[in-house]
């Protein structure tokens, strides 16, 4: 499995209430599916992995593995927890819903303590779907787990026999370049850093997985394809939009906001669960403005067109 394209990291849905809206998931594949997304990749952190209990994740799994067909979509689970027994048990589940992969990050409270220890834990997961693609998911900045990821690709194919590859959700260009090369054409390595893929296609990415492509997939598609006919400046131009645009979403906590975003866009993802913060009604009105400037008009989502009221 190679995710050479521009895979949408989805929110987890909820109530006003907080409690889990699996019921929300078919809007949200159908809306992604409209804007030219074919694969997610869900529960992970932008759907708040360590905020929602294994019974909703559960939840949502079975309701992906409808919507997702129902929408042509494939679907990455992430099963990731601080507790092995739980991430082994999401492994499960994915593998008998025939989802085309699963991705999980290191423990973060109990860390592993050396390489070969995260290794020995990602073979414990991935052991439990074996039919199923297995990605590393590393992202260190949250986990504060950080090994050389090229050892990790040198060391972890016998051990992981559906080794995929890794999300690569870690700015260390150099680290990455080191790792493409252990990987060549065996291994996968989607970028996992918005703010940084122009940086990241000149480094050698082929794809991607991210939040804002669940918003602006158009300005990523637009900018890989400057970057794939030469045209740097437009590519780097397009990559200073996202950054302004992901700068004024994160002045009101990124994560609820992006999600308060996704509601004016006609998907009722909710807010974010504590301790993450969500903004103001006059706060997202004043995004909506500055988004706007940005040109948001362009490159955003298309909002799903609602169907026509039946008339007497």
């Amino acid at each position: 499995m190679k995710l050479h394209e521009l895979v949408a990291a989805t929110h987890s849905p909820f109530h006003a209430d907080g409690s889990i809206a699996p019921e929300v998931v078919a809007t949200q594949a159908a809306f992604l599916a409209a804007n030219g997304i074919r694969t997610i990749f869900m529960t992970g952190s932008t759907g708040e992995s360590h905020s929602v209990t294994t019974a909703e994740k559960l939840a949502l799994y079975d309701a992906w593995a409808v919507a997702g067909k129902a929408s042509g979509l494939k679907v990455i689970a992430h099963v990731g927890s601080n507790c092995l027994e739980d991430s082994k048990t999401l492994a499960r589940r994915a593998g008998e819903l025939g989802f085309h992969a699963i991705s999980a990050l290191a423990p973060s409270y109990f860390k592993p303590a050396n390489l070969s220890a995260l290794i020995d834990t990602c073979a414990a997961i991935a052991a439990e779907a074996p039919s199923l693609p297995f990605y590393y998911y590393d992202i260190p900045v949250l986990t504060g787990v950080s090994f050389p990821m090229e050892k990790f690709l040198t060391e972890a194919p016998s051990r992981i026999p559906n080794l995929a590859g890794i999300k690569f959700t870690n700015p260390d260009l150099v680290s990455y370049r080191r790792s493409l090369d252990v990987a060549g054409n065996r291994l996968d390595l989607p970028w996992g850093v918005d703010e940084m893929l122009v940086a990241a296609l000149a480094t050698g990415a082929r794809g991607g997985v991210g939040s804002t492509y669940n918003w602006a997939p158009k300005l990523y598609l637009d900018l890989i394809d400057a970057f794939n006919r030469g045209d740097l400046d437009e590519a780097r131009r397009l990559q200073s939009v996202s950054i302004a645009m992901i700068d004024a979403i994160a002045a009101t906590g990124f994560l609820g906001t992006a999600k308060a975003l996704m509601a004016r866009l006609g998907v009722p993802v909710g807010g974010a669960r504590l301790p993450l913060g969500n903004p103001s009604e006059a706060q997202m009105d004043a995004l909506m403005i500055r988004l706007g400037e940005l040109g948001f008009a362009e490159w955003g989502a298309k909002p799903l067109q609602q169907p026509a009221l039946a008339t007497a």
